[in-house]
């Protein structure tokens, strides 16, 4: 299958793009000494899953047509702690259910667990699964532990459970020198497995500088709540951080054990606005077909809108506003100046970002475009597959199903 056989708008994924990202990460994290807990909600994909942890083999795959130089830059080694098994991390229960499936076992939910979900834990767990689960207040604790002492499905056995950790305002968790901390740990007795946090803030940033500082807020703040659990008495084995922007940026990781991340494996137009990625390090893009002109308003129109981009405008709060996304020609260059600049639900508006109706080519009826994501996991969120290929190679070389829902 060529790109050309491909009804529009479908998913493409770069498979040589994709192994450089995770050999990356994967080499950064060994080198610091922590074990890498790949984040799949990005992804939903068992064929993507497997290259995280079995580069070796994937170097073979996705870097066979690769000139020699380039293998040379991807260390065929893995240093942060993987094998077959895990450890990974979800963010819905479906998810946990897929990729245990598919032989994961080591596997944290990383959204604060609702009680009557409970259930559906302890059934995985009776089942093999080395699920984990995540909480941020004194009802879920609780929660917790009753389901433990009523039996729960698993022989009184607890569930192992992490302490969110507020580290920088964000959005949820425990101050870590709150003395909810240690309520909470009490509350949870055998089932206390650690501490996590998750530094949505560096999003935010708009400097390098400022990421490494908030990389060591992260570190320092979440060892500061493991280190008072220990100090009242209770046993804090876990001490995981993680976001892919101070994944890439920190600079030590004493006093962690695991790192997290999702992103990192497609990259996109977020992260390169706050310096994480270059624009060549993107992975994912939406390939799309002109389908018409306006050209007095010096409008594109193509047939891929919203549904296949997603709502997603995360460059809006960035000096570049992407609008829904950059647009490159089909073998994956950018179009200098060209962005979508709106979106309906099945038609992109693509257009110079200067305003200038003169300065946006009028590309021919039938034209094959990519088209960049502001955030990869909303944009693969929009498709059933990807279509794998490679470079700016025309061929289709795979299709890899992705799933969706909770």
């Amino acid at each position: 299958m060529q790109l050309d056989d491909i009804e529009t708008p479908a998913l493409l994924l770069d498979a040589e793009k994709m192994a450089r990202n995770i050999a990356r990460m994967r080499t950064r994290l060994g080198g610091l000494g922590v074990s890498f807990r790949p984040h799949l909600k990005t992804c939903k994909s068992i064929d993507v899953a497997r290259r995280h942890f079995d580069l070796d083999s994937a170097l073979a795959d996705d870097l066979s047509g690769a000139p020699a130089g380039n293998l040379a830059r991807v260390p065929a080694r893995n240093p942060a702690g993987l094998h077959g098994t895990g450890p990974v991390t979800v963010s819905t229960l479906k998810e946990a259910d897929y990729f245990f499936s598919h032989g994961f076992t080591d596997i944290l939910y990383a959204v604060g667990i609702a009680p009557h979900k409970l259930k559906h834990v302890a059934d995985l767990r009776a089942r093999g699964c080395d699920l984990k689960i995540i909480l941020d207040n004194l009802d879920a604790a609780t929660s917790v532990a009753a389901f433990t002492a009523s039996g729960g499905g698993t022989a009184h056995r607890p569930i192992p459970t992490l302490i969110e950790i507020d580290s920088d305002g964000h959005r949820a968790g425990v101050h870590p020198d709150s003395d909810d901390l240690i309520t909470i740990g009490r509350a949870l007795g055998a089932s206390l497995a650690g501490v996590m946090t998750h530094a949505g803030d560096s999003y935010n940033c708009t400097s390098v500088d400022a990421i490494r500082a908030i990389a060591e807020q992260e570190r320092a703040r979440t060892v500061r709540a493991a280190e008072r659990l220990r100090a009242a008495g209770l046993a804090c084995p876990i001490v995981s951080v993680g976001s892919t922007p101070t994944a890439t940026y920190a600079e030590k990781l004493d006093g962690v054990t695991e790192v997290r991340a999702g992103v990192f494996v497609f990259f996109d137009l977020v992260m390169a606005g706050i310096k994480v990625c270059k624009v060549d390090d993107i992975a994912l893009s939406v390939l799309a077909t002109v389908i018409g002109h306006q050209r007095d308003k010096g409008w594109l129109i193509s047939d891929a809108g919203w549904m296949a981009m997603s709502r997603d405008r995360g460059t809006s709060k960035q000096p570049v506003d992407q609008g829904y996304g950059m647009v490159c020609d089909a073998a994956g260059a950018p179009i200098d100046g060209l962005i979508m600049r709106d979106a309906n639900q099945e038609h992109g508006i693509i257009a110079h970002r200067s305003g200038v109706a003169a300065n946006t080519p009028m590309l021919p009826l039938g034209t094959r475009l990519r088209i960049l994501p502001n955030h990869a996991c909303a944009t693969a969120a929009q498709h059933p597959r990807y279509h794998v290929v490679r470079g700016e190679g025309q061929a289709v070389e795979a299709l890899w199903e992705r799933f969706s829902g909770w």
